[in-house]
């Protein structure tokens, strides 16, 4: 699928791009991103050319995650990463896709977040089909459970050491998502096609 772009009232959600390595990088020194996601760590500048050049964009051309840039439509500062990952599901009977994000450490708190994943989930499931949205987080990850509360997953309860995270297995929050949860107003405006971007690497989603 080529990548696509979303926008919300204050952010624009695009496909990463070369000038967003420096940004990632930094973002990910951040202890709490490798702490709850998949991140490498430590994290170099290495790890981010990799995300932002190989990871990302193919993801979306062989249809395996769905990855956004999320950015402050004035200023173009980026605030972090947002997508849709598992998509295999997606082409079963099971219509399932997962959402996955990291915000960096300044601009958590301001609701970018949970306004990038409305747009998100709105356009998965009026665009991709999805009939189910999965949310997972390590158990403990209150902030992560903090935004997907405000997009309105439900949890479902605890998966007992479904993870393993730095050696050690850890237990799984997870929470779910359907059509009929969001409110009956208009998706955020935008859903334009932007061109493919040249290939840029995908770093596993801090959930």
């Amino acid at each position: 699928m080529k990548p696509v772009t979303l926008t919300t009232d204050r952010l624009l959600l695009r496909p990463f791009e070369p000038s967003d390595v420096p940004a990632v990088h930094t973002a990910c020194q951040d202890p709490a991103i490798p702490r709850w996601t998949a991140v490498p760590t430590p994290y170099g500048l290495d790890d981010a050319e990799r995300f932002v050049g190989t990871a990302v964009p193919e993801g979306w051309r062989n249809d395996t995650a769905y990855t956004f840039a999320v950015a402050t439509r004035h200023g173009g500062t980026l605030v972090g990463s947002m997508g849709l990952v598992r998509l295999d599901r997606l082409r079963t009977v099971e219509r399932q896709a997962e959402l996955g994000y990291w915000t960096a450490k300044e601009h958590r708190g301001k609701g970018y977040t949970a306004e990038a994943a409305g747009a998100v989930v709105r356009w998965a499931f009026r665009e991709l089909g999805v009939e189910r949205m999965e949310w997972l987080a390590e158990a403990g990850n209150e902030g992560s459970w903090a935004v997907a509360r405000k997009v309105g997953f439900r949890r479902e309860g605890t998966l007992r050491a479904k993870l393993v995270h730095g050696g050690i297995r850890r237990d799984l929050w997870i929470g779910s998502l359907l059509p009929s949860d969001l409110p009956s107003e208009p998706a955020p405006a935008g859903c334009a096609t932007a061109p493919a971007q040249d290939p840029t690497p995908y770093l596993p989603h801090p959930r």
